[in-house]
């Protein structure tokens, strides 16, 4: 199938789940789903079949504490990977007025974003498979309930792109597929070479270039940002890692149990790896967690623009409840310790009209 046919057979979806209709939504995406579909969900939800469970585990919950709750696609790209998959990759916010403890998440009475990654494989008129990452320690931080080391990045809600084509994406990728491919396979060059510089990040990276990463790592500007905030602390604590590339990359790195799913469409490229790289925590630095000798595995859900042959952004969002659960912290479990000195009942606001005389 090609990207418009794609795109064009997900419109409905986008217009279901744009103001979402608790009495309807069923119905609105039954035509994309079978009992047989898998979804693949960040921590806590987790795997499982079936519109019904779909809307039980997760939407319908969301709705009850988001009643006004919007999902705002900023990136909506589609393609056939090298394998011969038909996958549309989607980036986006879900907003509303956060009114109801959500994962024992406390309400915040006000509107709030909490950025998605949601990826949907296509098979004969149906979607056979989702991949989804909801940043919930965004969500987390907005409620002043994060409870784990703060963020070293920014703080923001994660912006569309900068030349307002994310919508209206078009074009032979090729080139920009094989830029991004090359970029990932220089950065694993480190540190089985010591010196840094065999990244070659100012090849591949603007010099003003955005990472948007997840809730809990934060946001960096520029190849210092990048540094400093993420890369430095990341590859400290875990010096072996393995994957993050291309699905030959990750059967030379000994990985055959892992794959990934590349399209790439226009000056846009983006991944799906579920998960795409294992490493170990050996050393400190990395978010604050000790070094525990553990191996993980990540869940990573990325989106690349690329502007005169340099990254100007890159949207990057990692399963990290997953990482801690990993490592023995349930992030929830702590919440709910911090809620025991918290009001974590409903909210209800009222329209306002008898304060106005």
């Amino acid at each position: 199938m090609k990207s418009e046919q794609l795109k064009k057979y997900f419109e409905d979806y986008q217009i279901a789940t744009q103001n979402f209709n608790k009495n309807s939504i069923n119905n609105s995406l039954t035509k994309y789903f079978s009992e047989h579909s898998v979804f693949q969900f960040c921590y806590p939800f987790g795997t499982f079949n079936g519109l019904d469970n779909f809307l039980s585990n997760c939407i319908n919950p969301l709705l009850e504490s988001i009643p006004d709750l919007e999902r705002r696609d900023m990136i909506v790209m589609a393609g056939t990977t090298p394998e011969d998959k038909h996958w549309v990759g989607t980036m986006g916010n879900y907003m509303g007025t956060f009114l109801k403890s959500f994962l024992d998440i406390p309400p915040t009475g006000n509107l709030v974003h909490m950025r998605y990654h949601e990826f949907f494989q296509i098979e004969n008129n149906q979607i056979i498979e989702m991949q989804s990452i909801w940043d919930l320690p965004e969500l987390m931080i907005q409620a002043n309930a994060w409870p784990m080391s703060p963020q070293l990045g920014s703080f923001l809600c994660t912006p569309s792109p900068m030349t307002g084509d994310g919508l209206k994406i078009k074009g032979d990728g090729s080139k920009n597929f094989d830029l991004v491919i090359n970029m990932l396979q220089d950065m694993v060059l480190h540190p089985s070479n010591p010196d840094p510089q065999v990244m070659n990040l100012d090849k591949y990276w603007h010099p003003r270039f955005n990472w948007y990463g997840p809730a809990g790592i934060g946001t960096g500007r520029g190849i210092a940002g990048f540094r400093h905030w993420h890369q430095i602390p990341f590859l400290r604590a875990m010096p072996d890692r393995k994957g993050g590339s291309s699905n030959d990359s990750l059967k030379n790195e000994g990985l055959k149990d892992m794959q990934t799913h590349w399209i790439y469409e226009g000056d846009y490229v983006c991944e799906t790896g579920w998960p795409n790289m294992r490493s170990t925590i050996s050393q400190d630095g990395w978010m604050g967690i000790a070094p525990s000798n553990q191996i993980i595995e990540m869940r990573s859900l990325d989106f690349w623009r690329v502007e005169n042959n340099l990254i100007r952004e890159n949207w990057v969002l990692v399963d990290l409840l997953d990482v801690y659960q990993q490592i023995g912290v349930n992030v929830f479990d702590r919440i709910k310790e911090f809620n025991k000195a918290r009001n974590v009942g409903d909210i209800n606001i009222s329209q306002g009209l008898d304060l106005i005389k």
